[in-house]
């Protein structure tokens, strides 16, 4: 089973769990903002994205801009990044779906098929 960190406000998450719903593909998901994910699931989505620590950030969210990380960010090290991202859901890009071996975040659907549908 998957775990799908989501914020009902959300329409790129409201598109993902739609999706994956059509597809009968078992997930359960968890309120982003007030249950971010733990360290160690952003460690698996970090390794996914081959260290790229900036690809696990929603960049757009407003929390983002007044903390200032895009000036922050390209000095900081992993565990800091994980430590503000376990902390602070507004700051996860989501929707952040992990199990499986599977770490996926934001809604793509060519690549949600890839990783979750291919046998």
């Amino acid at each position: 089973m998957y775990t799908v960190y989501a914020y009902a406000n959300c329409s790129t998450c409201r598109n993902a769990l739609r999706w994956l719903e059509q597809r009968k593909i078992p997930h359960r998901v968890v309120p982003i903002r007030e249950q971010p994910p733990t360290k160690e699931e952003l460690r698996a989505a970090l390794k996914a994205y081959d260290g790229d620590l900036r690809r696990l950030f929603n960049t757009a969210g407003s929390d983002y801009r007044e903390m200032n990380l895009k000036d922050k960010l390209p000095k900081m090290e992993a565990d800091e990044a994980f430590h503000l991202l376990s902390s602070n859901g507004n700051l996860v890009k989501r929707p952040f779906l992990v199990g499986n071996g599977v770490a996926l975040h934001g809604f793509q659907e060519a690549r949600w098929t890839e990783k979750l549908t291919s046998s």
